[in-house]
């Protein structure tokens, strides 16, 4: 299955409590932390709620890291 790579950028201590929340949820919490989730349209709105924070690149690794 596709997977997706996403690396948090830029800092959330002025972004609004509803990204702050987003941004936990995709289990990122420090500057410059990648997590690696399954491509599918909920983690898709996730990132395009909080893409001014974050970059997210298509991932080619194994299936072991994929939550």
């Amino acid at each position: 299955m596709d997977q997706v790579k996403i690396t948090l950028l830029k800092s959330t201590n002025s972004a609004k409590k509803d990204q702050v929340a987003t941004v936990h949820a995709l289990g990122l919490r420090k500057i410059g932390q990648c997590v690696v989730h399954k491509d599918n349209d909920a983690i898709r709105g996730m990132i395009r709620k909080v893409r001014h924070l974050v970059v997210a690149e298509p991932y080619e690794g194994g299936d072991d890291e994929a939550e």
